[in-house]
């Protein structure tokens, strides 16, 4: 973490420079908004329903692992659902581009093909939200799309807003870029349908807990072995996150000795970044190991995590969407 992102979440001097910038961001960001509502701008509405996941702050916050538990969630009750994505730190994301469990991440992005992977689900990328999921419906199947990290795309009509927020770290100091974390104004959590926390919830919030228990081989996912066999264990633990630190604090509290390599969020991995001179387990994120998978070694591990979430939280977007439908 830069001392500028350091600056964020402990209101340090060099934010409070920067605070006259900060507001000018969020005053062009909510008049953006503004405009799209008041219809200045064009906006295009899909045929079939438009779920957008995504969050008011720059980092991590637990999006994806979200997206693929609603993605499964809505096979479960009977939908086909397609998810579109920006694709970001892929060369092919400025036209729609369909993405495949086996796509290469520097082309088309390391989130979009982690979805791929666990939802088998039509997945597609492209800059152009709307463009995207044209492309999706005409070639996917699907009667309702997820929009991974879509919630300041206005161009695309939307008919459930979910915002995700770190229950740890919140809002920083609650100023917007570059004075703090904030994309837009903190005010427009109050907009949006489901405001879901990644940890700690506060009123009116959607607990989400990130769980995980079983680690898979980076070069073969068919391998397997429990985290609990390496408590008390040295290891060299890898992340390319929004919010590493998360993911290295998991690990210490399941009881292992680690020795922290954080990187930057979509990083590009390459073999000499996981050479660390000894024989000790290196272990990552699963998002970090679609991009080391042809270079990983035996010795190379990533901790696949699913969201748990309440149960009537389920049943609450189930019946938004069905009145949706119905209106």
């Amino acid at each position: 973490m830069g001392r500028l992102e350091r600056s964020w979440y402990r209101d340090g001097w060099l934010a409070r420079v920067l605070a006259p910038v900060g507001w000018l961001y969020c005053a062009l960001a909510a008049a953006r908004r503004r405009a799209y509502q008041a219809g200045r701008y064009r906006r295009w509405r899909a045929p079939v329903p438009v779920i957008v996941v995504g969050n008011i702050t720059v980092g991590g916050t637990g999006k994806t692992p979200l997206v693929i538990g609603l993605a499964e969630l809505l096979a479960h009750a009977g939908y086909r659902p397609g998810i579109v994505s920006r694709g970001y730190g892929g060369a092919a994301a400025g036209q729609p581009h369909w993405v495949g469990q086996d796509s290469r991440p520097d082309q088309v992005g390391d989130e979009p093909v982690l979805l791929a992977a666990r939802t088998r689900r039509p997945v597609v990328v492209g800059r152009d939200r709307p463009a995207a999921v044209r492309y999706l419906l005409a070639q996917g199947g699907c009667d309702v799309v997820l929009s991974d990290d879509g919630l300041q795309h206005y161009p695309l009509e939307r008919d459930v807003e979910i915002a995700v927020v770190d229950g740890g770290r919140r809002l920083g100091n609650g100023r917007c870029l570059p004075a703090g974390p904030l994309r837009e104004p903190a005010e427009r959590l109050q907009e949006v349908d489901f405001t879901v926390a990644n940890g700690a919830a506060g009123p009116g919030e959607i607990p989400m807990r990130l769980v995980g228990d079983e680690l898979h081989g980076v070069s073969d996912p068919r391998r397997h072995r429990t985290l609990h066999a390496l408590a008390g264990t040295p290891v060299h633990a890898v992340a390319g996150i929004g919010h590493p630190g998360r993911f290295f604090d998991e690990l210490r509290a399941r009881g292992l000795e680690v020795q922290e390599h954080p990187f930057p969020d979509h990083h590009h991995f390459r073999a000499a970044d996981l050479e660390f001179g000894d024989e000790l387990p290196v272990v990552m994120t699963e998002k970090d190991a679609v991009k080391c998978r042809p270079f990983a070694r035996p010795g190379h591990w990533y901790l696949p995590v699913r969201a748990v979430l309440p149960e009537d939280f389920g049943e609450r977007l189930l019946a938004r969407l069905e009145r949706k439908g119905n209106g």
